[in-house]
């Protein structure tokens, strides 16, 4: 419960600094697509919110994917381990040879 509170406290600021943003930029842009004669009004908050927004997706993407191949290694690690301690067990469990010496002459 307390986890809850602690991001309550830290989302609220970011939420009025947020509104406020949203607030006080309510001027019209419009956005054109380049290469096309695509375009679209709509308010300047909006349409930084929106590229914002983009741009974090993509960021988490691409973390997303680079994280796919350090958790493959760490599966993988983990299965040898997990074949070691195995072997291990093994060896701990067959009897230990014993060894004749000769008798001293």
């Amino acid at each position: 419960m307390a986890v809850f509170w602690l991001r309550l406290v830290l989302a609220l600021p970011f939420l009025a600094v947020l509104v406020s943003f949203v607030l006080s930029n309510p001027e019209n842009v419009v956005i054109r697509l380049w290469p096309t004669d695509l375009a679209q009004t709509m308010p300047l908050s909006i349409a930084i919110l929106s590229a914002m927004a983009v741009a974090f997706l993509i960021g988490a993407l691409l973390i997303w994917f680079n994280a796919i191949a350090a958790r493959y290694a760490a599966r993988r690690a983990n299965l040898r381990v997990a074949a070691l301690e195995a072997q291990v067990k093994a060896q701990q469990a067959r009897p230990a040879a014993t060894i004749t010496l000769p008798a001293p002459s």
